[in-house]
């Protein structure tokens, strides 16, 4: 447990906090039994906090929990995402002069804030500056995590539009699929940041809810930037399909040219190979010479032609 006090960070066993005192539980994937120990017997914390402790899989929320002392106790599930996306949820719980976080995996997030913390003692002078660093450098990561995410995006447009035959369909449904998971995430994020700037939140005082307020702006931005995101990857579809039929067009195009310059060349071929005895060419000395010149002469014209008029 890290104990502020007197300006000093130092580490002592689980205790509650005197008056002017902030301790810091942090609670790394514990059983069953020292979950009851520490939250129920040590902090008194109420038998739903416990509930929620012990069973983790719920998305981001805040409760408040009437307390024999005030102010009430707050119990919070957040969650932290790994480089893969993955989601880390990790709980928080408020108390009067302590915060007990409690994680079923490893947070290198929590680990961040202990880290400044210890460098920092004055960053855990009170619950409400604790609180805002995790939820700034959870934030922060959010953003951190999208801003790959339109990387990728972009490298995969490009990829579309340089080669509109590929398979890309599939890759498609899975980024929005972990869209639209992250994005759940990060949107219920923000209303729990939202509820801590509130001024009736009881462990943040005027000037701490100004902080809170900016996270909940950057956690505003990432939800905004996944929407667009995603309506970008529909987008795509939609443009890889447009090109698909651009590409399909051209081609049409070119064989109607192509066929409707052999058709007047196949009258001309079919006209002289009927074999009357009576047709003047057949005994012309260039006749062969004619029927080439004839066939050479319409096609030209027929190509310049569709070159005027910008078919081809």
């Amino acid at each position: 447990m890290l104990l502020y006090r007197e300006e000093q960070v130092i580490d002592v066993p689980p205790r509650l906090p005197a008056v002017g005192e902030v301790a810091w539980i942090r609670l790394r994937q514990p059983s069953d039994d020292q979950v009851q120990r520490i939250l129920g017997d040590l902090f008194g914390c109420h038998p739903l906090v416990i509930e929620d402790v012990l069973h983790f899989g719920q998305r981001p929320k805040l409760d408040h929990y009437a307390h024999q002392q005030h102010p009430p106790q707050v119990f919070i599930t957040f969650y932290a995402l790994a480089d893969s996306l993955e989601a880390r949820e990790f709980c928080l719980v408020l108390g009067q002069g302590f915060l007990i976080t409690v994680d079923r995996a490893p947070v290198p997030e929590l680990d961040e804030v202990e880290r400044r913390v210890r460098e920092n003692p004055a960053s855990m002078a009170s619950i409400g500056r604790l609180l805002h660093q995790i939820f700034d450098l959870c934030v922060d990561h959010y953003l951190s995590h999208i801003d790959r995410l339109e990387e990728r995006f972009d490298a995969l447009e490009r990829h579309v539009f340089d080669h509109p035959d590929a398979k890309v369909a599939g890759t498609i449904f899975r980024i929005k699929r972990q869209l639209g998971r992250v994005r759940r995430i990060v949107a219920d994020g923000r209303n729990v940041i939202g509820a801590c700037a509130h001024e009736a939140f009881p462990y943040t005082d005027e000037r701490e809810a100004v902080y809170f307020l900016d996270v909940y702006d950057h956690a505003t931005r990432a939800v905004d930037t996944l929407d667009a995101i995603r309506d970008n990857l529909s987008g795509l579809l939609d443009l890889q399909t447009a090109q698909r039929s651009n590409r399909m067009n051209e081609v049409m195009k070119t064989l109607t040219v192509f066929s409707t310059l052999f058709l007047p060349l196949n009258f001309i071929v079919g006209l002289y190979g009927m074999n009357f005895e009576h047709m003047p060419e057949l005994h012309w000395k260039y006749g062969y010479l004619y029927a080439w010149g004839l066939m050479i002469s319409v096609g030209g014209a027929m190509m310049v032609y569709f070159k005027r008029r910008r078919w081809w």
